[in-house]
This record gives C-alpha cells, structure tokens and sequence, in this order.
C-alpha cells in the first residue's frame, strides 16, 4: 500500500514537511537520494536516460499541441498505474506506478516548486492560476525546473518512492486558495476519471 505522510492541510502542509522529521532529510541521506550528487552519478545518468526515453516514447508527444487546440484541457497525470486506498489525513490521492513511469501536467500552468520537499520527496507543484495549484510527489527524477512554462500532457518527471514512502507511485494533490479538494471529483468535474482511467480527449 502506498502512504503519503502529510502533516496539516493544504499548503500549511507543504511549509511543514520540510521540516518533519525525515531520515531521508539528513545531509548524508540527501546527498544519496539526490539525483545530482557525484557520489550517484552512475545512477543519476541512469534515471536520466530513462527520462530522456520515456520523453522521446511517450504516447503523449503530440500533446502540447492538442492543448493549445482544447481550452481549459485536463489530463490524467500518469498512465498504467492503480489507485491506491486512502489512509488517514489524506490530502490528495496516491496513484501507484512502477518506478520510473513517467507522470505529466495535468493542466497548463508554470513550475513552482522542482525541488525535495520534506515528506513528499522530489516534488513538482505547478500554479495553474485562479489559485488552483497542483503538486506531485515521491519522484525519482525531474525532468523540470521551477519558473519554467508547461502545458498539458508535457512531462514533468519520473515516479518514485522518495520522501514518506513505501511503494513506488505518485502523490497527486489539488489545492484551491491554498486548500486541498478531492482531486477525484475536481478532474471529475473536467472530464477526466481517475478510478477509471478516461479523459476528456478519449470521448
């Protein structure tokens, strides 16, 4: 089963988990989990390679333009994966993937968090405006940097099992003015069906 550890709500919940208490937080620790440390970099050339073909294989390569064909498109984050039950305080949903699946923008918007982030390990949040945020996490990889444009379907990186984690997948979480809402009925309401894989383009 895969658990995201999470400690408030909302983006109350991202200020706070840097500074849980994560084994995986200590410099040593960090230095290991970090893709571009010296000491991983047979590893990191790896991952990298694994993004790198994932990008140029992805069935989703054609999307950027289908995006700027449909307003207000919404995609699913990731493909091949299972959703998991949720547990406790939880904020958003936890889609398991095998490690190293690529995951995506569900909607445009711009970077504004490519970073560890405490309990969610190597996260993506992307500002998608009208204060609707998006944040993805437990990566292995990013393929993006903060600041940085993106539109539906482009991808942001490669799931993992970093930060509070068990099992390889991605966290995927909708915030509205700084408040978490359930992501299920949100993308619900945008044509896309998480339990049961469709999306708007798929109609």
């Amino acid at each position: 089963m895969a658990t995201t550890a999470l400690v408030g709500a909302g983006m109350v919940a991202l200020a706070a988990a840097s500074s849980m208490p994560d084994h995986k937080a200590d410099p040593a620790a960090l230095n290991a989990a970090n893709f571009s440390s010296s000491t991983t970099g047979i590893d990191a050339a790896s991952r990298q390679a694994n993004a790198d073909r994932a990008g140029r294989s992805t069935d989703r390569s054609d999307m950027t333009s289908v995006d700027q064909m449909i307003p207000n498109l919404w995609l699913l984050p990731v493909k091949n994966y299972t959703v998991a039950p949720t547990t406790g305080a939880q904020t958003g949903i936890d889609l398991m993937a095998a490690e190293g699946t690529p995951f995506y923008a569900a909607h445009d918007g711009t970077i504004k968090l490519a970073r560890w982030c405490g309990g969610y390990g190597y996260t993506v949040e992307v500002d998608t405006g009208a204060g609707t945020t998006i944040l993805y996490g437990h990566a292995s990889t990013l393929t993006v940097k903060e600041g940085q444009k993106v539109h539906a379907g482009d991808q942001l990186g490669l799931t993992g099992n970093t930060g509070y984690s068990f099992n390889p997948h991605l966290h995927f979480e909708i915030q509205q003015s700084g408040k978490a809402v359930n992501p299920v009925s949100f993308l619900m309401a945008q044509g896309v069906n998480i339990p049961d894989h469709n999306e708007a383009i798929d109609s």
